[in-house]
């Protein structure tokens, strides 16, 4: 049961962290429409940016799912479900803000220097969060195990 909590305490702590960054970028793509240069935005600029719009919604909304199961959750004696099933969402809400971090710089860089850079920025920031993400953690496991094995 110590695990568990422990488990559950360093979600709590990976949550904070998304929370506040999501919040953030919600916040910026929620005022870009009352700019003056929204109405110049292409019908594919505008259809990427709600897209954006719903998925920073969505991610809102799968942090908030945790928040809410551990509400329903709350002394009932099945932290492990709890705990198992806000992993899984934790790493579907990763994906998806990652996603959203490349749409939203390949936005950018489409609206200030046109449609090619903003791919080609979308494209190199996926590789670097792919690296950043899953290789370096990836790489830094093994050589732990690795090291583990020979001790």
């Amino acid at each position: 049961m110590e695990r568990i909590d422990r488990n559950w305490t360093d979600i709590l702590q990976e949550l904070r962290v998304l929370q506040t960054g999501i919040q953030i970028l919600t916040g910026f793509l929620l005022t870009l429409p009352f700019q003056p240069r929204f109405s110049d935005l292409s019908r594919t600029q505008v259809l990427i940016y709600l897209c954006l719009v719903v998925l920073s919604v969505l991610i809102t909304a799968l942090i908030m799912s945790m928040v809410v199961m551990h509400r329903t959750f709350f002394q009932r004696r099945i932290k492990p479900e709890l705990v198992r099933n806000s992993d899984i969402l934790l790493r579907v809400t990763i994906m998806l803000v990652g996603l959203t971090l490349i749409g939203t710089l390949g936005l950018v860089f489409d609206l200030v220097l046109g449609s090619g850079k903003g791919a080609i920025a979308g494209v190199g920031f996926a590789v670097i969060l792919i690296f950043l993400w899953v290789v370096l953690p990836f790489g830094i496991r093994r050589r732990a195990l690795l090291h583990r094995r020979r001790r």
